[in-house]
């Protein structure tokens, strides 16, 4: 292993980590959450919603920021390395997440936090942050693929040497002359 290397795995480890607290978050969101939005009334979406998001918030700010810094760290270690481009693709992922977060998704968390009193708003609000939601658990996904994708490319240049020849992922044994 190569000199920090301990501390390269350990911070990939760390961004992996992160990456799937996002998508099981996010995915258990649509696939648990999001149904039961059309059952949701002025009456009772405040303590279905607004508690959870508020707690979920204060967490995953901070938990954006260990990810910016892990995966910027990563690249940079892996600056000379064919493996630099999953730690950028995460690092690029975090910063759309957040801006579409920050933008589109924190004004509706804000008036859902406020008191939506008219049925037709929390209908038009709930709609639109689920739709806003999905694109950001699409990001989420895709940062989960690419720290994936780093550790199975690691393991595979550990199997497989330098010298090997490689296409399309695969290894290809060395060629034999055929002898008759």
């Amino acid at each position: 292993m190569k000199r920090g290397g301990g501390l390269n795995l350990a911070n990939a480890c760390l961004l992996f980590l992160c990456a799937s607290m996002y998508l099981g978050t996010g995915w258990s969101l649509i696939l648990f959450s999001f149904p039961i939005a059309p059952r949701l009334t002025v009456d009772n979406y405040y303590l279905q919603f607004v508690p959870q998001v508020q707690a979920a918030t204060r967490f995953f700010t901070w938990m954006t920021a260990v990810m910016l810094l892990s995966a910027g760290v990563l690249a940079w270690r892996e600056r000379k390395t064919g493996l630099l481009w999953y730690p950028l693709g995460v690092l690029v992922a975090v910063v759309v997440a957040t801006l579409l977060t920050r933008i589109y998704i924190f004004p509706y968390n804000d008036e859902m936090a406020a008191g939506i009193t008219s049925p037709e708003r929390l209908t038009d609000v709930l709609g639109a942050w689920m739709r806003m939601n999905r694109i950001r658990v699409g990001l989420w996904t895709v940062q989960w693929l690419l720290t994936l994708g780093y550790f199975v490319h690691r393991m595979l240049r550990a199997e497989h040497p330098a010298g090997e020849h490689w296409r399309f992922g695969l290894s290809v044994p060395p060629r034999r002359e055929a002898h008759a």
